[in-house]
Order: C-alpha cells, then structure tokens, then sequence
C-alpha cells in the first residue's frame, strides 16, 4: 500500500471504530485530528501515536466554521459520526445522519481534501420506515451530491472488545431473567470485526478505484438474532431464558422505554428490525478491498468471558448454558 496522506481528521474519532482506525492510521505517519466537542474525552487517542501527532480539537459539529476549521488543510476526511436513537437537543436523526455528513462533505470539496469516506450503514434506504435507516440514506445522498468521489462503507453490526451490541447483552445477561427476541429473533445479521471495518478503510484510501464507489461490509456468516443471543449465552456461561416478544408487544415496550435513561429499546429500532441486516450481494464488499472477513466466534470469547458466572477467568459450562 501507498498512503500519500499528511492531515487526516476525523469525526467521531473517539467512539468505538475510530479507536481502531486511528491506530492504523497513526502508523502511516500522518497527523491526525480528532474533532470533538470536548476535547478531553478525546485525549487518551493521543498515546495511540508519536507524541503530537494525534490532535484533538474543539469543535462544534453545528456550526460550519467550525467544521472548516477542523477539515482545513487536511487531505483526508473520514465522518464515523452516528446515532442509534434520537437524543434532544438537536441530536436527531435528520441534523446528525443526514445533514451532518452533508455538510462534512461541502466543506471538505471547498478546501480541496483529497478523499472523504463516510461510514453508514447496511440498510440505509431513503424508502425505509425506520428513521435510522432512511437518514443514512439521505446522508450518503448528500455526501455524494456535494463529493462524488467520496467512498461510502456500509458495515453491518460491528463487534470488538467496545463494542454496543455483545456488551449490551452480555451484561443483561447477567441481571435479566431473560434476553428478547423482538419478533421471535428470526431477524439475520452479518456481524463484522471492528479490525475488518478500519482495515477496509485503510485499503480503500489505498486503492483510487474505491472514489466514488459504495461497499457493504458483513462478516463471513450469517446468524439470526436469535443465534446472536445464543452466542452471547455460550459465551458468557449463563442460562438466562430467551423470550419471544411479537412485534406488537415490543412497540408497545419500546414506546416506554424511549423515554428511559439509556433507550434500552425504541420504536424505531423496532422498525428496523424487520428488515434483514446482511450484505445485498450488489455492491462489492470486504473481498474486493482486499480484506479477509474473521469469524465472530474468534473474537468474541476475548471480551465476552468478564460476563461470566465467577469472572474473566472462569471456565463456561460444558454445555454453554
């Protein structure tokens, strides 16, 4: 690979995948800055590089001064930002997955950056009825309008030792009498390593031919939902109960729990979970960026063992329950 790239920045930078991707992108040499609206939560990246070479930066995400100070003079762009559920306070779905990468994208074209990638997501349709999906189609729209050669990756949940889905379960798992099966858990994923997504990065800033193109990243297998929950129980040693909840009554559990600390559940989320969340088949993926797809089950038994009944070092059941 040639990297030509002196200026990186990167928005979002501090949450699960940028962790990763900065660590690669540190090798390469080059600066990297890492907008934040408190930059002291973006400090501990900073021992990923060569001492001031990882560059946190105040930056408001709603003001496009702000962003063009972030983005001048940079060559590279990557935008990670994104949101499971709406927040308030003008954290919604539209002004973060929408009009945020947009915006990204106009800046990043009048300062002459060289390559934008923007990280969305499997199932982003502007004809979805989840809010989550349509608006990260309407981000990739708006991207594309304002950057075509901008490079869109679309991963499907992505899993690592931070990451939001096998934690989530694995420690509901041990406080729960049961883990939910929205819709009876027959819903697919193709889970994808975080390692896998950042090196996908790399190899598409490493590969002209990914300007302008829209790759789906899915790990090597397929699994229902329900498979996922039997993994996490597999892996953690517990005999917790899997419900089946019907799509009626998790709309109706959803609608309470959205206005709960911490959204354990959403309507919208509800929503999309009724559509499948696996590769198309009709956009090229990890294979043709040169990236060798890793199992779930090599990864997760790594960080899912401190769920355990006893701790990190005790041994699951013989029979995974």
């Amino acid at each position: 690979m040639v990297y030509r790239y002196r200026i990186a920045t990167v928005f979002g930078g501090s949450g699960f995948i940028g962790r990763h991707l900065i660590r690669r992108l540190a090798r390469t040499g080059c600066v990297i800055r890492v907008p934040s609206r408190q930059p002291a939560d973006a400090a501990f990246l900073r021992t990923l590089g060569s001492v001031g070479q990882i560059v946190p930066l105040p930056v408001t995400i709603r003001d496009d001064r702000s962003l063009a100070y972030a983005i001048r003079g940079a060559d590279l762009v990557i935008n990670l930002i994104g949101i499971l559920a709406p927040s308030g306070g003008g954290s919604s779905f539209e002004a973060i997955q929408a009009e945020l990468p947009g915006r990204i994208a106009r800046i990043a074209k009048q300062e002459g950056v060289a390559r934008l990638v923007q990280i969305s997501a499997i199932g982003a349709d502007p004809n979805s009825p989840s809010g989550y999906a349509s608006s990260k189609a309407e981000g990739e729209r708006r991207v594309l309008e304002a950057f075509p050669e901008a490079t869109i990756l679309r991963p499907s949940i992505v899993f690592g030792p931070e990451d939001g889905f096998f934690n989530r379960f694995g420690a509901m798992s041990m406080v729960s009498p049961f883990l939910p099966l929205i819709g009876g858990g027959t819903t697919r994923f193709q889970p994808v390593y975080v390692g896998d997504v950042c090196d996908a990065v790399m190899q598409a800033l490493a590969t002209p031919d990914s300007m302008g193109r829209t790759y789906e990243l899915g790990g090597p297998r397929t699994y229902t939902f329900k498979e996922l929950m039997q993994l996490v129980l597999k892996e953690t040693g517990r005999s917790t109960r899997l419900l089946e909840i019907p799509w009626w009554l998790a709309t109706v559990q959803a609608a309470v729990l959205e206005h709960l600390p911490g959204k354990l559940l959403t309507r919208d989320q509800v929503r999309l979970l009724r559509t499948d969340n696996v590769v198309s088949g009709a956009l090229p993926g990890l294979a043709e960026l040169g990236v060798q797809p890793t199992t779930a089950e090599v990864i997760i038994p790594t960080y899912m063992d401190r769920f355990r009944i006893g701790g990190r070092f005790s041994a699951p059941a013989a029979d995974g329950t």
